[in-house]
């Protein structure tokens, strides 16, 4: 087996069972990688430097394909379902041959990495990919190694990934062609027939999701992260849409990251070392910084260049609206690194509230945190997917359900202690509509936003008195410098009180509907921050 490249000393491929391969290039460089990924045809170079490639049939993961060895390990801890669906160990032994024997007459990219950047918590990578661009894209997302650490490096969980490799549902025990499985007794990761690279960053999400609650005490988190000039550090939490990356990206504040972070006793970290961002509609004037990190060593996914041009034109869907770059940290200029920090001040969950019901900013309780923070809540307006007409609510727990093994309550019941522990604010944040719902009202004014977060960050909402809101009961602040009174509460802006009452116990029933399928779990503490869906204002 031909072998180059800077090789661990510790462990070779034959721990994993490659013990043949037609060559294996370890711990190349971005260059080299670029050069291997144009030399094979994978991609081309656009006129800022970054590579352009596309996923192939598969532009975003594939829920639904995605699946959990249930085991002695993992049959009374994993929250088994929908999200995490179970697999046959028997089924994953023989598929991990299948790939082996499929790899052994293919050139294989090897990348040791790491995710979490607190070394405490730390979990040694490594990662074996058939297309070299995919090992381009794990050297951006996932924390990088010095030579120096390379040479002893000890993999603790490994991802074999191969897009070219399809497994056949009757006999392999999947559901269609693609997979990801993860197998948290062998440590390893198993991808194949699909060429979207985040399933490999996602797959080690799941996998931190489950070691750092289930075995370390560490909340995991699906959020972004950063901090002030004082060392107080911010996390916010939203689902697509809500403005978490624009929030979040402060020139004013250090980005600890974008996207996932733990908090332990002293502090918050990212677990990735890069930001895997959404490009479309993407200029220079909504977000520079994502656009100036778009440079050599970056990628670019499923994108298409200005006719005749080598340009990159951000506004073309004809692939997917799923566009994205995977790039290093270190290309945004006020990157953390390391990327960790003390414990949050401010925590944020972020909503667009398409019904105009939520109050453009409130502070929470524990319960109440702990209730928002399983329900998850956004909303989709027309136009946003196929066959949405009128605004429609969105539900994830944990703002990240899709990469949760365990159930949504112990995230929770985690989060609402270090509150207490730490004194922590927890403010509820509309992003959404205000006067009224989608189609009548209109969005709320992003510089009224970014002025409630700056007042929240600097203290400016401790000393001003707050009105509770009679069917979510959170607390509405009276007052907040540079933003109008009138916003504030969010019935005032409506032209008809009673139409708003309406929407706001109709949208506080379905919170309680939602929450019916965790209430089971759920302690008194959690269902005490439940809206009263039967009150009236």
């Amino acid at each position: 087996m031909k072998q180059s490249g800077n090789k661990s000393n510790t462990v070779g491929l034959e721990s994993i069972g490659i013990t043949a391969a037609k060559e294996v290039l370890w711990n190349l460089s971005p260059a080299e990688l670029v050069e291997e990924a144009l030399k094979n045809g994978e991609g081309l170079l656009t006129d800022s430097g970054a590579l352009m490639c596309d996923t192939g049939k598969f532009t975003g993961r594939s829920p639904k394909d995605r699946f959990i060895v249930k085991d002695a390990k993992t049959e009374n801890s994993v929250w088994w379902g929908d999200i995490n669906i179970a697999f046959d160990p028997d089924k994953f032994d023989k598929l991990h041959e299948k790939m082996v024997n499929f790899l052994s007459d293919k050139k294989l990219y090897v990348r040791d990495a790491y995710a979490g950047a607190h070394p405490d918590y730390r979990l040694n990578l490594r990662v074996i990919n058939t297309q070299a661009w995919h090992n381009l894209f794990c050297n951006n997302m996932f924390l990088r190694l010095s030579a120096e650490e390379v040479k002893n490096h000890n993999p603790e969980f490994t991802i074999i990934c191969a897009p070219e490799f399809e497994a056949d549902p009757e006999v392999d025990g999947t559901r269609q062609a693609n997979f990801a499985i993860i197998n948290f007794t062998k440590n390893m990761i198993l991808i194949g027939g699909t060429g979207y690279a985040g399933e490999m960053k996602k797959g080690i999400f799941g996998v931190l999701n489950y070691i750092l609650p289930h075995e370390k005490n560490t909340l995991s988190m699906h959020c972004s992260a950063n901090v002030g000039a004082d060392g107080d550090t911010a996390i916010f939490f939203g689902l697509s849409g809500t403005g978490k990356t624009t929030l979040s990206a402060d020139p004013d504040r250090g980005l600890i990251g974008d996207d996932e972070h733990g908090w332990t006793e002293d502090s918050v970290f990212n677990f990735e070392g890069g930001c895997y961002a959404k490009v479309i509609d993407l200029t220079r004037e909504k977000e520079p910084q994502i656009w100036d990190a778009i440079q050599f060593g970056s990628i670019v996914e499923n994108t298409r260049f200005v006719e005749g041009t080598r340009q990159v034109d951000y506004t073309n869907k004809s692939v997917t609206e799923n566009t994205r770059t995977a790039y290093p940290i270190n290309y945004i200029d006020n990157a953390v690194e390391p990327s960790r920090a003390d414990i949050p001040k401010n925590i944020f969950f972020l909503t667009a509230d398409a019904f105009g019901v939520l109050p453009p900013i409130s502070k929470l309780n524990a319960s109440q945190a702990m209730y928002h923070f399983i329900s998850g809540y956004t909303a989709k307006v027309a136009g946003t997917e196929v066959g949405i007409t009128e605004p429609q609510t969105t539900f994830s727990a944990c703002f990240g359900a899709a990469f949760l093994p365990l159930h949504p309550t112990q995230y929770a019941e985690m989060l609402g202690k270090k509150m207490e522990e730490n004194n922590v604010n927890v403010w509820l944040v509309n992003t959404g509509w205000t006067g009224g719902p989608y189609g009548v009202g209109h969005r709320m004014k992003l510089p009224y936003t970014r002025a409630m977060i700056t007042a929240a960050l600097k203290g400016e909402l401790e000393n001003v008195s707050y009105t509770k809101h009679p069917i979510f009961g959170v607390e509405m602040p009276n007052s907040c410098p540079n933003v109008p009174e009138e916003i504030l509460n969010p019935r005032n802006t409506w032209k008809n009180k009673e139409e708003y009452d309406t929407k706001a116990a109709n949208l506080a029933s379905k919170f309680v509907n939602n929450f019916q399928k965790y209430a089971e779990y759920a302690n008194d503490d959690i269902l005490a921050g439940a809206p009263q869906a039967e009150v009236t204002a």
